[in-house]
Order: C-alpha cells, then structure tokens, then sequence
C-alpha cells in the first residue's frame, strides 16, 4: 500500500474496502487490451453503488483528478488506459442484473454485467440480448454502451446503440441524471441517451442500464464457402444482400486467418482458399432454412468459388462459429503482440480495401491477416509482430496510418466498432473536420465542466 494523499483521501470518503493503490493493482489496471498504449494510475476505485460514484467524480472534480471509468478493459482502442494518471474507476463491482421483464421485453442491468451474462440469464425467460462483440464473455454491458459496441450480428439486428433504452448516469459535476426510460417511443426532448451512447466515459460514467430484449430465435443454420480470392467473395455478398436476404451472420476470413486459425484450431479448413465467407441466420426453421440454403445457392454458382458446406448439426454450427470468433487469438500466436485494428467502408469496396492492407503489409514487411463483417464493410486488420523489435514497431504504426487513410480515402471511417479511445485519435480530425470537432469539445464542456472524465481523447 503507497497510501499517498489522494489514496488517503479517498479512502476517508469510502472506506478502505473500496480503494486500491499497491504497485500491483496499479500495474493491472495501467492497460487495457489495446497494445501500444500504458499509463500508470495513482490510485483504483471500486464502488459499489451510484451514490459512491457520484462521492468520487465529486471529488474528483475539487481536486482536478482525472477519472477513468473502466469495465473488463477489453475494448480495442486504450479507452481506459490512464494516460494521464488519476482515478480509475473499477465498475466491476456493480454487477448485479437489478430486472428482466418478459412483458415489457426489456432489462435493467448495472454497467459490471457481462454481455454473455445477461444473454444467459434472459434465455431463461426465452429471450436474447442481441449485441454479441467478439469478447461478449468478459465484456461489459457498461463497456458496451461506452464504445456503442458491434458484432456479428450487426447487418440483420444492429449494434449496441439499438438496444439501449435509457440510462442512469454520473455527469462531470458529480450530478446523478436519467435518460429514457421504458418506452420505446419517447421524444420529449434531445435524445441525450443517443448522446451517451459511444461516448468512451469522456461526458458521463453509466451506473444502471436499461436494454432492449428479443424472443430468442427457435433455429439457426450456418454455412461455409471458400473463394479464391476476397473479390470473389464479395461479389457473392453483393449477390446475398441483392436477393433481399438479411441474414444473421455474414463474416470472411483471409488465407492468412484462414491458415492461423486452422492451425490453432484444427477445424478442417481449407488452407489453401484465398477468402472464407461465413453465412448463417435464425429466426424459424422453415425461414432459416430456406435463406440458408439460397446463401448456399448464391454462393455456390458465384465467380471463383472452390466449396460451399451447410453445417449438418448444432456441433459443427458451433465449429463455424468459433473459427471467427478465434481469429484473433489464433493470429496472436504468430508474434509476441498483435495490434488489431477496426475500420469501415462501404460494402463494394470492402474487396478493394482488403487488397490495399495487403499491399500495405507487402510495403512494410508485416504480417497482417483481415477478418471482419461481410455484410456491413467492417474489416479488422491484424498486424502481427515482435514487440520487441523497435523498428518492427515503427513500421506496424505507419501502416497503421495508412489502413486509416485507406478507410478515409474509400469512404469508410477509422473506426467502426471499437470507438476512438487513443488509439485514433490522430486521425479524428480528419474523420469529423473542424467545425465537427470544435461541437464535440463545445459538447464534453456542457456535461463535464472542468475535463476530469476520461481526459486526452474525444472532445478534449
């Protein structure tokens, strides 16, 4: 225990049970899972209601503390990084799943809730929670709504931001607010609720949450086919939203994924396509079946196919699955750090973006493998090094550059479920222009007065 000031006092305002400063609580809570990015918090708070959140951003506020809020710390983009010190804010202890209401199809969670935690807990009831980010077993419902989270399931339901309802939060006076509510209609006034949303802690910390619920799909069906190429494989995409399918699941590997994933996994994948294309969808038996098998189709007669496959059975649907879900960690083997990036174009470029990251890795001798969603243009390229290596390093941020140019160049944007956190920051400017910028900063002024909430990025 360092107890410095700031430690004392705070631990007068709450107890000693609610704060942490030894060196290896500090070190933990110093990144989260962007790599690249380190900043040493002085000290972590742990409240365990909204009351004693509010007692800390107070606080904060006096004593001019920045203050991060911070989930599970798996988000992408060193949203929660302190990088100017302060307070970090651990929302993990406020974890309690407060309602779920078949009725009213909806449910009233605190921000510490993982997203696989609330999907099961209303599976119970015959219902889904429908977001589903690719780190949905750790991530936080509260993490979720910070950076409007995405998923697989984005073309055919949406993203984060289409399920919340309303919100209670803390601003950066220390004010407790309500936004929305229960309704599904309500337009009394600014939709300050869509405000918070993707707002990355910088205008005010989510203490409660009320989400939109689904009926949980009675079937669902996968399927797989293999390209030559990634041009080939959205041709067929093009071809599969042209029919007038919305499918569920619309997801593509490169042969760089491909081989990782295979070689982690060992799912009997074919190593040698140049592009996988993952489709699938839910809803009732006959209507599964009948749009899977038309992906099937369109597929199957499309330019530079080599195989399509229906999974016969849940174990092999689940297999399919995991082959995206496992992009990631299967390219984290090839190197000692991999930097996994986010960006968005419009569905025809996305052949022609996902050529250009090649090309950009060829450029500065860099693995970089690119999966993503199909269906929506939203490509994550993968860059694989040894961090070790300082020029290696160097060259993965210059490519970062231009994957960011690419996106910018083609119409797409820098970032299009991750957030901006630090990691994009440079290239916000040019994403938002100036005169969009200045109404972000005019904006964070409004809600957080004296800059303590998440300071250095959006609107700061």
């Amino acid at each position: 225990m360092a107890d410095t000031p700031l430690a004392q006092a705070l631990r007068s305002l709450l107890g000693p049970d609610r704060v942490l400063d030894d060196p290896a609580a500090r070190e933990a809570y110093s990144r989260d899972a962007t790599p690249l990015f380190k900043g040493l918090p002085e000290v972590i708070v742990t409240p365990h209601s909204t009351a004693e959140v509010s007692e800390v951003v107070n606080f904060a506020r006096k004593s001019k503390t920045p203050i991060i809020a911070r989930g599970a710390g798996s988000n992408l983009c060193a949203a929660t990084v302190p990088l100017q010190g302060g307070i970090v804010l651990s929302m993990m202890q406020m974890k309690k799943i407060l309602e779920v209401n078949r009725n009213e199809l909806l449910a009233v969670v605190q921000p510490g809730v993982s997203t696989q935690q609330l999907d099961e807990a209303v599976a119970k009831e015959g219902l889904m929670y429908v977001p589903d980010p690719g780190s949905k077993t750790v991530s936080t419902i509260g993490g979720n709504v910070a950076t409007s989270a995405g998923g697989l399931r984005g073309l055919k339901y949406g993203t984060t931001k289409n399920y919340i309802l309303g919100v209670e939060a803390v601003l950066g006076t220390g004010e407790i607010i309500r936004t929305g509510g229960r309704l599904v209609k309500d337009v009394a006034g600014y939709d300050i609720t869509r405000l918070l949303i993707g707002s990355e802690g910088t205008l005010a910390i989510f203490t409660e949450i009320t989400t939109v619920l689904s009926p949980r799909p009675k079937a669902s069906k996968y399927g797989v086919a293999y390209f030559n190429n990634l041009a080939d494989a959205s041709v067929a995409v093009d071809s599969v939203v042209a029919s007038g399918i919305l499918p569920a699941t619309l997801e593509f590997l490169d042969n760089t994924c491909i081989k990782a994933v295979e070689d982690f996994a060992h799912l009997g994948l074919d190593n040698d396509a140049g592009a996988l294309l993952l489709f699938g969808d839910d809803g009732s038996a006959e209507s599964v079946s009948k749009a899977v098998t038309e992906m099937a189709d369109i597929s199957s007669s499309a330019r530079g196919v080599r195989a399509v496959t229906l999974a016969p059975d849940v174990a092999a649907a689940e297999a399919l699955l995991y082959a995206r879900r496992c992009s990631l960690p299967a390219l984290a083997r090839l190197g000692s750090m991999s930097i996994l990036e986010d960006i968005s174009v419009p569905r025809p470029q996305m052949s022609k973006a996902a050529d250009a990251i090649e090309r950009i890795g060829e450029k500065y001798s860099l693995l970089i493998g690119t999966f993503g969603h199909a269906g929506d243009g939203n490509l994550h390229p993968t860059i694989v090094i040894n961090k070790d290596d300082a020029d290696e390093v160097a060259r993965a941020e210059k490519s970062l550059a231009d994957i960011f140019n690419l996106a910018l160049d083609l119409g797409g944007t820098i970032t299009g479920e991750h957030g901006v956190g630090s990691a994009k920051l440079p290239y916000l400017r040019q994403k938002l222009g100036d005169v969009s910028l200045a109404l972000h900063r005019n904006i964070k002024s409004v809600f957080d007065p004296d800059g303590i909430l998440n300071p250095g990025r959006v609107g700061s």
